[in-house]
């Protein structure tokens, strides 16, 4: 049976065929128990497909499941591909919202005009989230910082091995259950300064959110974990000298005056939803913002000299985490092995505004259900 109940008005209605095999309830609290991060997933994905001849179509939630792809679909070869990452959250009055999920829809545009794939319309990508949630909410956890997180991607799934735009691509939503990033509380990560790989490039897809960027980042991490660091930093492709970002996080730089000083966007730089919601954050709390480079240079001398006191980073699943060390061949730069009182001023807001524990003042927050 299908049956259809839009939140909202949309360009495509998304109509739910339930799973005929969805988790017993005993099978999903066991996983709410102890979820990870993209372990487990929930019993139904939003989907849609474009194809160059009829635009838009054939939108729908169904029974989470392997897709079919031809060998010679058009990703496989060519990465013609782009994805976006969000979170819904469960408030204490058993409702759920999306932390800034405009802000996703339109970066999600912005990577789909960049890697030359179809434009979804934002009430569309809209539409397809709540969708999703409402057929998942039994999946949205309660309790700490867990949450549900939402993959929105597109990518070419035309059976063709010219070099070309694709004519056919498929768009879809998965949801997976998260639980907190640091269950053990808030600790510092330690960084490699990669010096033989870069991440992205003048002209290049540094500020669009496709795997490519994230394959490109996997050597460099690898080099990472071999130094016994949990993350690398990537600095600018030209001089070699300019922090950019991490593997998948915003880097920030808390200086002894109040001023919190973050890498300006470049077009090599991913422009991170969380990223822009802390520079508003800082402002209200009083604090200097600074966007503008930042060299390898600033950062060891600055704390060195005490300058900056303390380092953090920004991501969609880990908020904020706090940067301890950073190593980068030999010499290693230390903050400290404890979290910063700005960087866990931030955080908490953050958290706050997104569980519904303070006033959203800002309009971020959009409810998924009724």
């Amino acid at each position: 049976m299908s049956t259809t109940a839009p939140h909202r008005t949309s360009s495509l209605q998304f109509e739910l065929t339930p799973s005929a095999h969805p988790r017993s309830e005993a099978e999903r609290e066991a996983i709410l128990a102890a979820p990870g991060f993209g372990k487990y997933f929930t019993d139904h994905m939003a989907r849609a497909r474009w194809t160059a001849e009829s635009g838009w179509g054939e939108a729908r939630v169904e029974a989470y499941g392997p897709l079919q792809l031809d060998p010679s679909a058009a990703v496989l070869h060519y990465a013609q591909e782009i994805f976006e990452g969000l979170k819904a959250y469960r408030h204490e009055d058993g409702s759920i919202w999306a932390f800034r999920p405009e802000a996703n829809a339109a970066r999600f545009t912005r990577s789909a005009r960049r890697l030359a794939l179809p434009e979804l319309p934002e009430d569309a990508f809209l539409a397809s989230i709540e969708a999703l949630v409402a057929a998942d909410a039994a999946w949205v956890p309660t309790g700490g910082e867990a949450s549900l997180y939402l993959r929105p991607f597109m990518f070419a799934s035309e059976g063709f091995l010219g070099v070309r735009p694709a004519a056919r691509v498929d768009y879809l939503v998965i949801a997976s259950p998260a639980g907190a990033y640091f269950p053990g509380g808030v600790q510092p990560v330690s960084i490699w300064l990669s010096r033989d790989y870069t991440r992205a490039a003048p002209g290049g897809t540094g500020s669009a959110k496709c795997g490519g960027n994230y394959a490109a980042s996997l050597a460099a991490q690898r080099e990472a974990a071999e130094h016994g660091c949990d993350q690398v930093c990537f600095l600018d492709a030209v001089e070699g000298r300019w922090v950019e970002e991490l593997g998948g996080m915003n880097l920030y730089f808390v200086h002894r005056d109040g001023t919190v000083v973050t890498p300006a966007l470049t077009g090599t730089i991913l422009e991170g939803v969380t990223r822009d919601s802390i520079l508003t954050l800082a402002r209200e709390q009083g604090l200097g913002v600074q966007e503008r480079p930042v060299s390898v240079q600033e950062w060891t001398e600055g704390v060195a000299s005490g300058d900056i006191v303390e380092v953090f980073a920004c991501g969609t699943a880990a908020v904020i985490t706090p940067v301890g060390r950073l190593l980068d061949g030999d010499t290693e730069v230390s903050t400290g092995d404890r979290p910063g009182e700005v960087t866990m001023r931030l955080r908490d807001a953050l958290l706050d505004l997104q569980y519904g524990r303070t006033e959203d003042t800002h309009g971020w927050m959009r409810r998924l259900t009724p």
